[in-house]
């Protein structure tokens, strides 16, 4: 399967450099570039790109809230936002998964970091660079805010569905699961899956902020 890319950065030099990197493997092809977080809107639209690479700090409309337009747009259902930034901070991190962001994943990542982050998002699995995994927790740890989800929301959950969700608060990929579980991978996505739409929530990295929130897994 042939990975879809679109790129949004205010400065051309590392587009090129993202480019020339993800263009050198066999299933990625960039479909277009953005300038600001309103081009980057409007070209997820047209290009039908699989993945957003997205800057934080554009002019104009910023990362974060082309982040939150393409998640809220139900024609762009099929798109997953991966944040590059060089700003890895618990803040900017909590406010990109928040909007809707599959990944999180710093300018200082090296090529083979960007490739499998690009890949990993795709899969529909979430991807947070080590440093911001841990700015994630130290907002949470700092700023709790358990009226996210409430245990009342987690009751829609089956059992098995609540420890699925522990599991991926931790950070275990889907194989790693059904191996704890004694599941088949493709019993283990369903579960994830079926999590995410009771809890109305588009992908891993925002069931891993319910998880901290609603107090079912602790910092």
């Amino acid at each position: 399967m042939t990975i879809r890319v679109l790129l949004a950065d205010d400065q051309a030099l590392i587009r090129a450099g993202y480019r020339m990197i993800l263009e050198s493997e066999p299933d990625i092809v960039i479909v277009g570039e953005a300038v600001d977080g309103r081009e980057a809107v409007d070209q997820a639209r047209t290009a039908r790109a699989d993945v957003v690479l997205m800057d934080i700090r554009m002019p104009g409309m910023d990362g974060i809230e082309a982040t939150r337009r393409i998640a809220a747009d139900d024609d762009l259902a099929g798109v997953r936002v991966l944040v590059l930034t060089t700003f890895e901070d618990d803040d900017n991190v909590m406010l990109a998964v928040r909007a809707g962001a599959s990944g999180f994943l710093g300018k200082g990542a090296g090529p083979d970091d960007l490739v499998r982050a690009v890949r990993t998002v795709a899969a529909g699995d979430a991807m947070l660079s080590p440093r911001a995994a841990r700015g994630l927790m130290d907002h949470l740890r700092a700023r709790p805010e358990p009226e996210a989800a409430t245990p009342e929301s987690l009751a829609t959950l089956t059992q098995r569905e609540r420890e699925v969700l522990t599991l991926v608060a931790h950070g275990l990929s889907n194989d790693t699961i059904a191996e704890r579980l004694f599941l088949s991978p493709l019993t283990a996505k369903t579960h994830v899956n079926r999590a995410m739409s009771k809890l109305g929530v588009r992908d891993r990295a925002q069931l891993v902020v319910i998880a901290y929130q609603s107090g079912l897994v602790r910092p």
